[in-house]
């Protein structure tokens, strides 16, 4: 998947509940720092609206859109122990951890009342994510095995699907 960043009519922080994102955030020990609008985003690999991460802080604005804060919470869930140390801006990883982020916050929508899955595979597409099958929900429907394989290894979601609110540990397994 690549990423493309489209000004589209995506559902941002100030349209949405901030309470129910930074309370799904706590879940995994991230704290959610909201700055105000026009303001550069520390810790943003891509710059603009797009959120940002630094340790344990995940910084954004009102107009930053949720898909951006659930992507970079997902990097922070999905990467290594090791790595988590020393984060500022560039959450690292490889192709199979990009994948099971994207998948994790697929999952992680529908604990947003309001957003959903749906909603999110909808503004991933809007705002450019591509993936091998042409739109998100094709991906996620059938060709996003590995990513769920990823997540499960690393006891991130369990056999069923769902999240187990844990971090990722190690580079050496769960």
């Amino acid at each position: 998947m690549a990423h493309a960043n489209c000004s589209s009519n995506v559902i941002r922080l100030s349209d949405f509940d901030i309470g129910l994102v930074a309370a799904l955030l706590h879940r995994y020990g991230l704290a959610l720092e909201l700055l105000t609008d026009g303001t550069a985003i520390p810790g943003s690999y891509w710059g603009d609206e797009e959120a940002g991460l630094q340790g344990n802080r995940l910084i954004a604005r009102p107009d930053t859109p949720i898909h951006s804060v659930m992507h970079e919470a997902c990097h922070y869930v999905c990467m290594t122990s090791e790595r988590r140390l020393g984060l500022d801006t560039d959450a690292g990883g490889d192709y199979e951890e990009e994948n099971g982020v994207c998948f994790l916050q697929i999952i992680l929508a529908d604990q947003l009342d309001g957003f959903g899955r749906e909603r999110m595979m909808a503004d991933m597409d809007a705002w450019g994510y591509t993936f091998r099958l042409g739109s998100t929900q094709r991906w996620f429907d059938g060709d996003a095995d590995d990513a769920r394989r990823f997540l499960e290894t690393n006891q991130l979601i369990d056999r069923e699907g769902t999240p187990t609110w844990k971090l990722r540990k190690t580079s050496k397994g769960p």
